[in-house]
């Protein structure tokens, strides 16, 4: 096994380099760059991804002796000295290739910069948002967990009943409802939209969340995420249950599950002592690669909804703004946790079923 790990851990490496190699050379051909942008603002211009006006045709190409002036939306009135200071400070007087190296070699540091546009490390600014993620990565992950699995395990049971049926239905239905349009509809039932104001609007905590006791923080905190959290976790119980289910039926037909009730066992031990750890190596074993998939992924749809700041919305708009040290900063962080929650899936797998030996496979 230790073998089989360090092989994993060795592969992060080439794994994790060609992921930044990638995104590195897609960038390298969406206009509209971070000097294009500081022109626009400069010079008011709103559209900073037109094509260079040069005088002539739609397929005219520009030439190699362009003047810096020239290579800009927005740059006309500005002198070249300015262009190519801004170059300089933003690295884009180097080549790719030499700029690429060093942004590597400062990852390979953990010296992420700082944002273009923010004045702000890009650590600091990761955890300025940190807490909207977590909110609704860690809330959302154990409810789905907490719901999805006791059900599961009732359905396996009651496979064929009317229970199986009606319920089956109602989670495909609530899997079928887009995101946003179920956290539309929260919003116009329960923020104030038509019906009840029961829930805030927007934000994490209250203005007056310092004065409050700490009991009152804590109601506060879970009065003003209970919407979010709910929007954001109404989709997931559907994979999440029926992968529980057919994991149950699948051991309950096995040999062993008749040979422990023929010895007279009660069906909460046969269910809970012999099946549940063999059913629920695949559902616990992938918690950490879905609790890392919601909490980095961000919900971009769901935070703009309900006025949060978290880890989506600054994902999009550092997207928009071209500010690269904050993309390709936290690509490197959220690449680099994915693959180690990976390996840490498979730990799980051993911890769970001890027969379990990746280091034995070819």
């Amino acid at each position: 096994m230790g073998a089989y790990i360090l092989r994993r851990l060795l592969l992060i490496v080439p794994t994790l380099f060609g992921i930044m190699v990638i995104n590195f050379a897609l960038t390298q051909f969406v206009p509209g760059g971070p000097i294009e942008q500081v022109l626009a603002r400069l010079e008011g211009q709103g559209d900073v991804f037109q094509t260079v006006a040069g005088g002539g045709d739609a397929g005219t190409t520009s030439t190699p002796t362009m003047q810096a002036d020239e290579r800009y939306v927005g740059s006309r009135g500005l002198p070249p000295e300015f262009i190519a200071q801004l170059e300089k400070q933003f690295g884009f007087d180097k080549p790719p290739l030499e700029r690429f190296l060093d942004m590597m070699w400062n990852y390979m540091r953990f010296d992420f910069g700082e944002s273009y546009f923010r004045s702000i490390s890009v650590v600091d600014l990761v955890l300025e948002k940190m807490p909207v993620s977590i909110t609704l990565g860690l809330w959302s992950t154990l409810i789905a967990y907490l719901v999805s699995i006791p059900l599961g395990i009732r359905k396996a049971v009651r496979d064929g009943t009317s229970f199986d049926t009606w319920t089956s239905g109602a989670i495909i239905v609530a899997y079928a409802i887009p995101g946003f349009l179920f956290a539309i509809l929260l919003l116009v039932l329960f923020a104030g939209g038509s019906y009840w104001q029961w829930f805030p609007l927007r934000g994490l905590t209250s203005d007056n969340w310092e004065s409050l006791s700490l009991w009152g923080k804590i109601v506060d905190y879970f009065w003003h995420i209970t919407l979010p959290v709910v929007a954001s976790t109404i989709s997931a119980f559907a994979t999440l249950t029926l992968l529980t289910k057919n994991s149950f039926l699948e051991e309950i037909r096995k040999q062993y599950v008749m040979t422990a009730r023929a010895k007279g066992l009660t069906e909460g031990r046969v269910l809970y002592g012999h099946v549940f750890r063999n059913a629920m190596l695949i559902v616990i074993a992938s918690f950490p690669s879905v609790f890392v998939s919601v909490f980095f992924g961000g919900s971009l749809i769901i935070e703009t909804i309900f006025s949060l700041d978290g880890l989506g919305r600054l994902g999009f708009e550092a997207a928009v703004a071209r500010d690269y040290p904050v993309i390709f900063g936290t690509l490197f962080v959220f690449g680099l946790l994915g693959l180690l929650m990976g390996i840490l899936s498979d730990l799980m797998y051993v911890w769970i079923d001890p027969r379990i030996d990746f280091g034995t496979r070819g």
